[in-house]
């Protein structure tokens, strides 16, 4: 399919206002480091977390989800728990508003104000920023990787080259290509800071809302028209001790791809996919763009709802356009350009469905729409990155008096620092899923002991996070050279010991953190957990306090909203299957798990 005038304009307009939308909030956003980095903490909930929500959008998770989606059918819903997705109902319930209590402008400060800033102190607040940077830098490689994969099919040059004038080798292209959007996100990010990070993901959650319904109504069009073969157990999200998926005799390839990606075992996986999720949601966001939208909003309150709108917004729009992608790939399977670089690859069904089944005149819609997501992904995650390095090396290490001039400068030369070796890193790295899983059973495997143990032990100090984070994240930058293409998930329960080791042997052999550090978060921050000597304290000290009695009431309402969400994934995939009475019991759960939540969490929310 030849891309028309009309499309290539649509790409062009979009990446224009994105543009704008930078030099337009450039001024207001060198006011301060705050109304960069923060917005002011003047933005509405809903408009973070729609922003939020149009950052997980990206081009390579969609990718990836189109892909599993086509393999393992409705039982591909839950995969995603892999990063986990639920971890946003861990905030909506109590830990977004703990966070936000803070205070704080990065998640490095916050560590200041659990681990005060002594030496051991000192040791944790570092080790939080390199591994910010790092998790910055390895999710804005997995984000160009996704983009150069989709461009080899959907934007072929020979489209491009009679508008532009000039030619390019066949090798670069998807360079060319990943460096033009790149660089729309780097004007808009680190020209405008936050504010011009959610204005962009406003018109960007627009752009892909319109674009999920297109696809899925194409896909439900080519569904009454064309039948759909699949494996016994595809329709269905229960699965047993093994996965049960067989594509023999309907699409063979398939059952490689199973076996490549080491899920047969699916009771196993699944086991350890909750136990690594429900650690990886306790330990709270990790350092990266989810963070700092959430220290964005304007009080605990908004935080918590914030993070509940994240939900509404993405799930069923984005499972709108995956179930119909994949409802395409499967009709469609043998029109589809799967082979890339000499080898049969699913992650190209996604650019091969829109290369051949959308009609003229929405492909640029859907071009700019998925362009939106790479681009919302990597401003996030870019001005996450500058927020650490300016605000944790910069302003704390080398130059603590520098004007909001100066320190605007530096926010431009951390961010094209950042993007380029982004960039080449994203070069060598070649598979999305062999990059997702890296960073979400890898890398963040490393993250999960020390993170759980800071909110909810008192005696947790410093000393404790520094050698709990050394101790996972050095064997997590090793274990893929150790065992190459092994899942990364099965290594998860090594890292966790290695970093637990490291976590109480670092605490129990050094002094615990200074009573008043200790006493000021404790009351500010409420959380609960293993607080006592703390709590007691505080409490001798102010007799009205009331200590966090919530763990139960927190613990219900998490196991409902993951139900809740769970319903907010599988209804789309029904809808666009045209499963009317899966779609009602579905349907009919979102509305109890509602009712539940509304009783539950949303009514007993704080007003603050």
């Amino acid at each position: 399919m030849q891309l028309t005038g009309l499309d290539l304009g649509i790409v062009v307009l979009y990446l224009v206002a994105v543009t704008l939308f930078g030099f337009i909030r450039r001024r207001m956003a060198a006011r301060s480091l705050n109304s960069y980095l923060l917005g002011d903490k003047e933005l509405p909930w809903y408009f973070l977390g729609i922003s939020n929500a149009s950052g997980m959008y990206d081009i390579s998770g969609t990718m990836w989800l189109v892909t599993i989606g086509f393999v393992y059918g409705l039982k591909s819903i839950w995969l995603p728990w892999l990063w986990p997705t639920f971890n946003q109902i861990f905030q909506m319930v109590f830990l977004a508003a703990w966070l936000r209590r803070s205070n704080v402008t990065t998640g490095a400060q916050w560590i200041e104000t659990r681990f005060g800033k002594e030496r051991g102190g000192q040791l944790s607040h570092g080790i939080v920023v390199v591994f910010a940077i790092i998790g910055a830098l390895g999710f804005l490689a997995y984000g160009f990787i996704g983009l150069g994969k989709f461009v080899e099919i959907f934007l072929p040059w020979s489209a491009v080259h009679p508008y532009v004038g000039f030619d390019v080798p066949a090798q670069y292209v998807p360079h060319l290509y990943g460096i033009v959007f790149t660089m729309a996100a780097v004007l808009y990010t680190v020209l405008g800071g936050m504010k011009s990070i959610v204005m962009a993901d406003l018109l960007q959650y627009s752009i892909m809302t319109v674009s999920a319904i297109v696809v899925a109504v194409i896909a439900m069009i080519a569904l009454t028209q064309n039948p759909m073969q699949v494996p016994d157990g595809w329709m269905s999200p229960w699965f047993g001790w093994t996965l049960d998926i067989d594509w023999k005799g309907i699409i063979d390839e398939v059952n490689r791809q199973i076996t490549s990606d080491q899920y047969t075992l699916f009771t196993i996986v699944f086991m350890l996919m909750i136990f690594k999720g429900v650690l990886g949601s306790s330990a709270g966001p990790a350092p990266n763009y989810d963070m700092q939208k959430t220290l964005a909003t304007r009080s605990p309150r908004e935080a918590s709802l914030m993070s509940f709108f994240v939900n509404i917004a993405l799930m069923p729009t984005r499972y709108l356009m995956i179930a119909g992608f994949v409802v395409l790939g499967v009709i469609f399977y043998d029109r589809m350009h799967l082979v890339s670089g000499g080898l049969l690859d699913f992650e190209q069904i996604l650019p091969s469905a829109i290369n051949e089944f959308v009609p003229v005149g929405w492909t640029g819609l859907l071009l700019a729409g998925l362009a939106a997501a790479f681009v919302g992904t990597f401003s996030g995650t870019l001005n996450a990155a500058q927020a650490y390095i300016v605000n944790d090396l910069y302003l704390k290490y080398v130059n603590p008096k520098a004007s909001p001039q100066r320190t605007a400068g530096m926010n431009y030369i951390i961010g094209g620092a950042v993007v380029v070796v982004s960039i080449t890193l994203g070069f060598f790295a070649k598979n999305v899923n062999n990059m997702l899983q890296w960073i979400v059973s890898g890398l963040y495997g490393s993250y999960v002991g020390a993170n759980v143990l800071k909110w909810y032990w008192w005696r947790f100090n410093g000393y404790g996070y520094f050698w709990g984070m050394v101790t996972g994240l050095a064997p997590a930058l090793v274990f893929p050279l150790i065992w190459p293409g092994k899942l990364a998930l099965y290594y998860f329960p090594y890292l966790l010991a290695l970093s637990l080791t490291g976590c109480f042997l670092g605490t129990l052999l050094s002094r615990p953190t200074d009573m008043e550090t200790l006493k000021k978060f404790y009351s500010n921050v409420r959380p609960w957990g293993f607080w006592g000597p703390v709590r007691r304290l505080v409490e001798a000290e102010n007799p009205e306090f009331i200590g966090n009695r919530d763990f139960k009431r927190d613990a219900v309402n998490v196991v409902v909203g993951t139900i809740w969400q769970t319903g907010l994934v599988i209804a789309p995939f029904y809808f666009v299957l045209m499963q009317w009475s899966y779609l009602a019991g579905a349907l009919a759960l979102i509305a109890l798990t509602s009712f539940f939540l509304k009783k539950n969490w949303y009514d007993k929310l704080p007003a603050e």
